[in-house]
């Protein structure tokens, strides 16, 4: 990969993460919780998401460890309050799914897009940063507690049940880093694959 579609895949990614955080707190701020707002989180100015290790470190390791074909990114989790929420569920749901959802909205943009550019380096771009945008979605969504889909799943869990999924979340990054040093990253490429490569096909 050239430095010059290393650094574009890398601004893709920050600027990715930064999106699906800043959809996270304006949906929490819809339902009634302003915490993201008052802390200063509720922007797309990268700075204030920033976590050195998540969102810098990781993704250049992955990038350069995978020749540019896999990267994960997280920006510093924007802070909410669910019990602001005028209906606990409902922002749990909705908050839950609004990170993902932005993913794959920018994801099918970009994949796309791509189908307007001949074979070359801006097509190679866009189609890895469709790809990139649906990884983090799909990523996000598995239900391992604190990813997003662990919030949407907690909704639909009787009481009892959903305190103890809940209590996994203190163990929940090394369970995801287990995750995908067992291969968990290949349940999701192929599908990935399919889907941008059907986007992207004109």
């Amino acid at each position: 990969m050239q430095g010059i579609q290393f650094i574009v895949l890398l601004f893709i990614l920050f600027f990715s993460v930064v999106v699906h955080e800043f959809c996270h707190g304006y949906v929490a701020l819809l339902n009634g919780d302003e915490t993201a707002r008052m802390m200063g989180r509720l922007t797309l100015n990268p700075i204030p998401h920033i976590d050195l290790f998540s969102t810098i470190l990781l993704p250049v390791i992955l990038l350069l460890a995978t020749g540019g074909r896999f990267a994960i990114g997280m920006a510093k989790p924007v802070p909410i309050n669910p019990f602001n929420f005028r209906s606990y569920d409902r922002g749990m749901l909705t908050v839950g799914l609004a990170g993902p959802v932005s993913n794959i909205a920018l994801g099918t943009v970009l994949a796309l897009l791509s189908r307007v550019f001949s074979p070359g380096i801006a097509k190679d771009i866009l189609f890895l940063g469709g790809y990139i945008n649906f990884i983090l979605a799909f990523f996000n969504l598995i239900p391992i507690p604190p990813l997003d889909g662990s919030r949407i799943l907690s909704v639909f869990l009787p009481g009892n049940i959903r305190y103890r999924y809940e209590q996994i979340e203190r163990y929940g990054i090394f369970i995801v880093m287990a995750f995908l040093l067992l291969g968990g990253f290949s349940l999701i490429a192929p599908v990935v694959h399919l889907i941008v490569n059907a986007l992207a096909s004109s």
